[in-house]
């Protein structure tokens, strides 16, 4: 797809959803590990297949869905992905931000996204939520890449704050308030799909990440590019210090996303509603 066609391709999707559900997102919401039961508490009023979107990639990683929500969330106007994109499913980074230029185009002006880790930081643990502060690209590779075209942001976006302060305090409040673990810190976005070795997750915590995953960065870079506010939330779903670093087990991985999940949970609804009072 040539990044001189992209605004056609968004607005032939706009189109489709338009179709479907005349209302007008306020925030876009993507539902990666640990928010996937979210999808069933937003006051749905259209649910599109990926498939029915032009231009859409279609989801193949396990457990994630692979559709649209349109409707309402705490009274907030909402369009929620259930099943996200990776570059190592052999996506590419246009494709994985295509359905958050998308959001934008709808006018959706916060983008709230959660993700899976591992933790480098050994004061994190394990069912820890992490509100990402900030991130570090060791993805080779960016959405941005190629023509800009200016309707869609400026060629040079700035990054100094890539998810929005304001919500970074908020969410840490709410977890207070609520009575769990949150940290703030450093998202390492890799390429994935095996796990690092000793060797990567020293140099990871050298250059100060807090924890490593394999999403995210893009889908926030194309909605930066955009003006749109971001919140990162991710699940510290198992540690990974070097020199105690166990084999991974993928289900014990997947309860304990499971059992953070309510946690993730009570940040964006409180997010969500804090949005629709102000």
């Amino acid at each position: 797809m040539g990044m001189r066609d992209l605004v056609t391709q968004i607005e032939q999707a706009v189109d489709v959803v338009r179709n479907h559900w005349p209302g007008e997102p306020r925030i876009g919401i993507i539902l990666g590990t640990g928010l996937g039961g979210l999808a069933g508490q937003i006051d749905a009023e259209a649910t599109l297949d990926y498939e029915a979107i032009p231009h859409f990639p279609v989801s193949t990683a396990a457990g994630h869905t692979g559709q649209l929500v349109c409707g309402r969330l705490e009274g907030v106007p909402v369009l929620a992905m259930e099943g996200r994109f990776h570059a190592y499913e052999g996506y590419s980074y246009p494709q994985i931000a295509f359905p958050v230029r998308v959001m934008r185009a709808m006018g959706a002006e916060l983008l709230i996204v959660s993700n899976a880790c591992g933790g480098v930081n050994p004061q994190f643990d394990r069912g820890d939520i992490m509100v990402i502060e900030d991130h570090v690209n060791l993805m080779n590779g960016n959405p941005l890449i190629g023509f800009n075209d200016d309707r869609l942001g400026p060629r040079f976006p700035d990054m100094s704050e890539p998810y929005d302060r304001r919500l970074v305090d908020r969410a840490l409040e709410i977890a207070r308030r609520e009575n769990f673990a949150a940290h703030k810190g450093v998202y390492a976005a890799v390429t994935g799909p095996n796990l690092e070795t000793r060797a990567e997750y020293r140099f990871l915590r050298t250059i100060g990440a807090d924890v490593v995953g394999m999403s995210t960065v893009p889908e926030v870079l194309a909605a930066r590019h955009g003006g749109m506010r971001c919140l990162g939330l991710s699940i510290v779903t198992d540690m990974c210090l070097p020199d105690a670093l166990a084999p991974v087990d993928l289900p014990e991985i997947l309860a304990v996303a499971a059992e953070a999940e309510p946690k993730l949970r009570a940040i964006v609804l409180g997010i969500v509603a804090a949005e629709g009072s102000g």
